[in-house]
């Protein structure tokens, strides 16, 4: 009996018609429609935001554990790409395994000479370096005698010499605390990192140099067909963006310090062709790099030469940068660095932040290639991409 009650219940029910129906799916609308609507797709966006960030987090903290490594993958990634056109060039006439070894031990040749140079410099003009820079000492310490005496408060040679004298206990003290011990230790496990990564430097730089193009071709074999192409522009455009900024700041530094040394060496400022050096590779560090050993090389010349020598060292940067920024930058950067200045700052202070020194040198050719990579993948690139439609299984 209640069998067959149910069964004329479910028979009713299956004949109303859909409208008398109970919307079993309002629920589920519901939900739906909580997250179609403007405050939906915010929380949307922002949880991606917020997944990418995490994952950025996590990038660059197992570069830092890792970049005894990375960091000079990266920089004989660099190198390689601003050599590669030579070793392409020897390559017509010499073996690939001689072309590589032509262009590695060339170019340790000639850093070593140059480091050799700045050497003998500074060993030969450091003597006379100094006598200029206790000259000068005593100059500015008459000034500021002068000063104190001329001041509308007392400040007698006294409080001067115990001011002076208190700087040096301090000194003294922090050189004998145990803290100093440990950034002297600090300095050694630095330093011992930096051999280690000096020497894998050389080596993959090496290999890059004899097997790059294999080491490429292998990668490219890994990749599905139908992206073959936007990957093989892909490396092109970013070994060209490498090597183009290397050899264009190259261009650039020698400019800047070829043009701070003549004024040095006219000026009779000592360490001259040091600090031309220092120009040059301060210079590989966008926008403040050859500001700042220009402002180095001008302090030198105050110590040593006075102020009037320091003011016309300080003219010369002037004009050699306003040279550079208005008229060799934008000739010799313009398709390479194609970049805002507000990108190049925003990437130098986060490559700073992240890798010091070697970041922020490492920061806006990195950045170069990544754009120069996103527009090929975005179809806004020179290079001519033909997707290949997969085949029909």
């Amino acid at each position: 009996m209640s069998f067959g009650l149910f069964r004329r219940r479910r028979m009713e029910a299956t004949a109303r018609p859909a409208g008398d129906r109970p919307d079993r799916t309002h629920g589920t609308g519901r939900v739906a429609g909580m997250w179609s609507d403007f405050l939906g797709m915010t929380a949307t966006r922002a949880a991606q935001l917020l997944l990418v960030l995490a994952i950025g987090t996590v990038a660059v903290m197992a570069f830092q554990q890792v970049s005894v490594a990375i960091l000079p993958l990266i920089i004989a990634l660099i190198l390689a790409s601003a050599l590669w056109p030579v070793v392409r060039m020897f390559r017509k006439v010499m073996s690939p395994l001689l072309a590589a070894w032509s262009v590695f031990l060339g170019s340790i040749i000639v850093l070593g000479g140059i480091g050799w140079g700045l050497v003998v410099s500074v060993i030969h003009e450091w003597p006379s370096l100094v006598e200029q820079a206790v000259q000068g000492f005593s100059e500015v310490q008459s000034m500021t005698d002068n000063l104190a005496q001329n001041l509308p408060f007392n400040l007698s040679q006294d409080n001067v010499n115990q001011t002076v004298n208190d700087a040096v206990e301090a000194a003294a003290a922090f050189l004998t605390s145990s803290q100093f011990g440990s950034g002297a230790l600090s300095g050694l496990s630095a330093a011992g990192s930096f051999v280690t990564g000096a020497v894998l430097l050389m080596v993959i730089l090496f290999f890059f140099l004899k097997d790059g193009d294999r080491i490429w071709e292998f990668f490219l074999s890994w990749i599905p067909e139908q992206h073959l192409a936007r990957w093989r522009a892909s490396g092109s455009e970013a070994t060209d963006t490498f090597g183009g900024y290397i050899r264009g700041t190259a261009i650039v530094a020698a400019v800047d310090a070829l043009g701070i040394g003549i004024a040095l060496l006219l000026l009779g400022v000592p360490l001259a062709l040091p600090l031309a050096v220092i120009v040059f590779l301060a210079s590989f560090i966008p926008m403040v790099g050859a500001t700042i050993a220009g402002i180095l090389a001008t302090l030198v010349a105050l110590v040593a030469n006075g102020w009037v020598v320091a003011l016309a060292v300080l003219g010369a940067v002037i004009l050699v940068n306003q040279l550079e920024g208005n008229f060799l930058q934008p000739i010799v950067m313009a398709r390479t660095l194609s970049l805002h200045a507000l990108v190049v700052l925003l990437a130098l202070t986060m490559g700073t932040v992240i890798s010091g020194l070697v970041g922020a040198i490492l920061a806006v050719p990195l950045t170069a290639a990544a754009w120069a990579v996103i527009k090929v993948w975005t179809g806004r690139s020179d290079h001519a991409i033909q997707e290949v439609s997969p085949q029909p299984a």
